[in-house]
């Protein structure tokens, strides 16, 4: 079966923040994306080998869940360009994927994700300050949203896969990271 079929399982997607990490989830039959919760981002230090408390959470829910796939938001500008925050999302991305191997992530076009997220708080009418607390995790429904849909489009995956390049390294155990944390994305 090619890795881009859609099989049944729930969906996770992730909103990759600099400070925090949006997570929403789909039902096994994808759907619909419902909120997760909003992590806090955690960045060990460079000599530090173990593996991110938010990753691990995320590691937690795609096992509790089963998911069949991990969906990460890629911020791009309007225009499509790549600017720093995409390379940020790609690095974590990556490490991820070596994370929840083999349940695969996917990168999708996270453009005005979190506009439409602030939108719809406020629409629904909960105050500015209160956005902060869970903009993230709706940001990453409006992700998977927008993948439940284009599956249900298509029949495929939508997004760019992120592939781990396994020859080079051992899944590291729970609690570390990989070897030199190199690893590539297609």
């Amino acid at each position: 079966m090619p890795v881009d079929d859609v099989v049944r399982g729930a969906r996770l997607a992730v909103d990759v923040g600099s400070v925090r990490v949006g997570l929403a989830a789909s039902d096994p039959d994808g759907i619909v994306a419902t909120p997760v919760d909003t992590l806090a981002r955690d960045t060990p230090g460079r000599k530090e080998r173990r593996t991110p408390t938010d990753v691990a959470r995320i590691v937690d829910e795609v096992r509790e869940r089963g998911a069949a796939v991990v969906y990460v938001g890629l911020p791009r500008h309007l225009s499509g360009a790549e600017g720093a925050a995409s390379a940020a999302a790609r690095a974590y991305a990556v490490g991820l994927a070596q994370a929840v191997a083999p349940v695969p992530v996917r990168l999708v076009d996270e453009r005005m994700s979190t506009v439409t997220a602030h939108q719809a708080l406020q629409a629904s009418g909960r105050s500015g300050r209160r956005h902060r607390q869970v903009v993230d995790q709706a940001a990453a429904v409006v992700i998977l949203q927008y993948a439940l849909d284009a599956e249900r489009a298509t029949g495929r995956r939508p997004g760019e896969p992120v592939d781990v390049d396994r020859s080079q390294h051992e899944r590291p155990a729970h609690g570390e990271t990989a070897g030199d944390g190199r690893a590539t994305v297609e």
